[in-house]
C-alpha cells in the first residue's frame, strides 16, 4: 500500500517515513500542499497523513481539494483515499474544521507512534474491506492481503515484501501488460527508484519460487519490448 506523508517538518516526516517503511508501506513525503497535489495527480495512493499548517497549500484546502476532486468525477484513481490529519493544532473548532473539510480521521501533535501506526491500519484496514476481499488469485495461485501469505496448489511460498507486492500487483491487473517503469512507480517511493534490472530481478526471482511450486515456466509473461503479464488461463 502507498501513503503520501504531507509535512514541512523535514526531520518528522523522515520519521513517519522510516516508521512507516518499516512496515512495508511504500512512503512518499510531500513539504507543501502543492506539492502534495502533484503527486495525487499521477500516483494513486491508500492514504495521505496530512498537517495542516503547510506552505502553498494548507492542509484543510488541500483536503476540500481532493474531496472535490473525487466527487466531481465519474472515476478516480483516488477514489477511496483515506486522511488523517497529523497536527498540533488541537482545539474542538479545529478538529471540527478537519473533519468536515474530509478527514477521516484527525491526531494531535505531539503523538505516540504506536497510536499513530494503529490509526493508519484502522482506516486502512476500513478501505481495504470495502473495496477488495482479502483473497485474490489467478487459477492454482492464491494471495491473501491480510496475512501476506501466497499459496500455488496447496504449497505456500515464501516471499520477500517485495515479490509479494509485485505479484499482488500482478494478479490484481491480470492480462493487463505492466511496464518496467510502471511496476517501479506503483511499489517503490519516489525518493529511492530501482533501475529497472532490480523488477528484472524480482521477476526473475518469483518465477523460481512459483516453478518449484508447480507453476508453468510461463505463468509470469514477458511481453518483448511493453512489460510482464500473467499467462492466460
Amino acid at each position: 500500500m502507498r501513503i503520501l506523508v504531507v509535512e514541512d517538518d523535514v526531520q518528522l516526516a523522515e520519521m513517519l517515513m522510516e516508521a512507516l517503511t518499516d512496515r512495508q508501506y511504500v512512503v512518499d513525503i510531500a513539504q507543501d500542499g502543492e506539492e502534495a497535489w502533484d503527486c495525487i495527480k499521477v500516483l494513486e495512493y491508500d492514504l495521505v497523513v496530512l498537517d495542516i499548517t503547510l506552505p502553498k497549500l494548507d492542509g484543510v484546502s488541500f483536503c476540500q481539494r481532493l474531496r472535490s476532486h473525487i466527487a466531481g468525477r465519474s472515476s478516480s484513481r483516488n477514489s477511496t483515499i483515506a486522511v488523517l490529519m497529523l497536527t498540533a493544532r488541537d482545539t474542538l473548532s479545529d478538529k471540527i474544521t478537519g473533519l468536515d473539510a474530509g478527514a477521516d480521521d484527525y491526531m494531535v501533535k505531539p503523538f505516540e507512534m504506536p497510536e499513530l501506526m494503529a490509526r493508519v491500519r484502522a482506516l486502512l484496514r476500513r478501505n481495504s474491506a470495502a473495496v477488495t476481499f482479502p483473497d485474490v488469485g489467478w487459477g492454482n495461485l492464491r494471495l491473501n492481503s491480510s496475512t501476506y501469505e501466497v499459496i500455488y496448489a496447496d504449497q505456500l511460498l515464501q516471499l520477500t515484501p517485495k515479490e509479494f507486492a509485485l505479484l499482488e500487483l500482478m494478479v490484481s491487473n491480470g492480462r493487463r501488460v505492466l511496464s518496467r517503469s510502471g511496476i517501479i512507480e506503483r511499489i517503490w517511493s519516489l525518493d529511492e527508484p530501482p533501475s529497472e534490472e532490480t523488477v528484472k530481478s524480482h521477476i526473475k526471482s518469483l518465477r523460481n519460487k512459483l516453478k518449484n511450486a508447480g507453476a508453468p515456466d510461463d505463468f509470469i509473461e514477458t511481453v518483448h519490448g511493453l512489460g510482464y503479464r500473467l499467462k492466460q488461463l
